[in-house]
């Protein structure tokens, strides 16, 4: 059966040409780098890719055409076989980032003009819908390459074996690693300002239901979530991938699609979410997040409680840990006797080089053990809380210890699993998509087997 691949003229010419040797159509295309499964790179899109790179700062001497051309093969085999997998990606918040990125371009160059100017396009709605697709592409390849690792998992005997193989000479230095706890007070918030919060959330439900207004509208207006307020307070839920908090889950896994929950708390404040779509395993749903407002006076009671816990700490009236127990309002901590959890890790250590930089400046002039003065926190939805810290253990740079150092062994060795898993499945699918490379580019030396040799 001859497949027809519709070109536009602007671009190319194309013509066929009948082989005597089969039956086929063989496509002769000019200005073609290459062709993976349904895609097909241009020349041009190698030259945008060192101007992309370039407008990064990124030095590109050293980077030679075949490189960055696979580079985007590598996108491409990602993309085909996530659409062939029926992988879907989220046009809303592709398109949201279009306009970011617009934006960000608009504030260093000027003016539009100037833009396409310097990424040479003849006008804007183009520059949109390349940008558009180049994203959705990526958005594809990311998809897929979590969906090929997602099960993989490392047992103990498989991280021994992965350190053991290891060279004594070429163990992994480690840098310096700091241990720190913290107490967390949260200001008390009245009750007339929870009702006050509740009750303007029932009113947005009640006007969404029975007045037919929009559950989107009232996010971009009212929401405090500036993650999602200008989606319209919009997420996909993921049933395999939680990322939201417990209580947020299932509030919108009991939902039918276009129900509104009844206004409900979190660790973040109060919400009302809805549910736009189910597909499967995700869910589009829509939120919106109101934050009670803190008095002056609850915050100036939140950081003398701390200032007055500190004084007794130092007093040796109770150790850190047990006032960390009794008097934390972080969940999270307060368990371990206030001792923060890497979420890069697991553990409890911090590389110093590696550190948050507002937990970095938190701790820069702190001394072993000692106890830093109330410090006033504010997260990005507008919720306050009173913290102090310590840094309670310090650990040197070191060669890698198997006792010791389990977590980070045990993340390396996952690591190369999972980079196994890859370039398995990659070798795997090259041989099984159609994949073409024009005259010149078949004299690449490419890190992976696509002339399939």
């Amino acid at each position: 059966m001859i497949k027809y691949i519709i070109i536009p003229c602007l671009f190319f010419s194309f013509y066929p040409i009948f082989s005597q040797d089969t039956n086929k159509v063989r496509l002769k295309i000019d200005g073609v780098s290459a062709v993976v499964g349904d895609y097909v790179i241009l020349n041009s899109d190698i030259d945008k890719a060192y101007i992309d790179l370039e407008s990064q700062g990124v030095l590109t001497s050293d980077i030679t055409r075949c490189s960055l051309l696979g580079k985007l093969m590598e996108d491409k085999l990602y993309a085909h076989h996530a659409e062939q997998d029926s992988i879907e990606v989220d046009s809303e918040n592709i398109q949201n980032y279009v306009e970011q990125t617009i934006d960000y371009f608009v504030s260093r160059f000027g003016t539009v003009e100037k833009v396409l100017e310097y990424y040479k396009k003849t006008s804007e709605q183009s520059f949109r819908n390349e940008l558009f697709e180049i994203n959705r592409i990526q958005q594809l390849s990311q998809q897929m390459q979590a969906k090929i690792i997602e099960d993989i998992e490392v047992t103990p005997e498989e991280v021994k074996a992965f350190f053991e193989k290891i060279p004594v000479d070429d163990l992994p230095i480690f840098g310096a690693e700091l241990e720190v706890s913290q107490i967390v007070v949260e200001p008390l918030v009245s009750i007339s300002e929870e009702k006050r919060v509740v009750e303007q959330l029932e009113t947005m439900r009640n006007d969404v239901l029975e007045n037919g207004s929009s559950f989107s509208s009232k996010a971009i207006l009212y929401s405090q979530d500036p993650g999602s307020r200008s989606r319209g307070g919009r997420y996909t839920l993921d049933r395999k991938r939680p990322q939201m908090v417990k209580e947020f889950r299932e509030q919108a896994y009991r939902l039918q699609e276009g129900e509104i929950s009844q206004p409900f708390k979190t660790d973040f404040g109060w919400h009302i979410v809805t549910v736009d779509k189910i597909r499967g395993r995700l869910i589009d749903v829509r939120h919106v997040l109101l934050v009670p407002t803190v008095s002056n006076v609850a915050l100036g009671d939140a950081q003398n409680k701390l200032k007055l816990l500190r004084k007794r700490i130092q007093d040796n009236e109770i150790s850190f840990k047990d006032a960390a127990l009794e008097f934390s309002d972080d969940q999270l901590t307060r368990a371990n006797g206030g001792v923060l959890i890497n979420p890069s890790t697991g553990d409890t250590r911090f590389e110093l080089t590696k550190l948050d930089p507002q937990l970095y400046n938190q701790i820069l002039k702190l001394e072993d053990k000692q106890i830093s003065q109330p410090i006033l926190e504010e997260d990005r939805s507008g919720n306050k809380k009173y913290k102090i810290i310590m840094v309670s253990n310090r650990f040197d740079e070191h060669v890698a210890d198997y006792q010791s150092d389990y977590s980070k062994i045990k993340e390396l060795a996952l690591k190369e699993k999972q980079l196994e898993t890859i370039n398995d499945w990659m070798s795997e699918k090259i041989m099984e998509t159609y994949i073409t490379l024009n005259k010149e580019n078949q004299l690449c030396d490419f890190a992976s087997n696509w002339q399939k040799n």
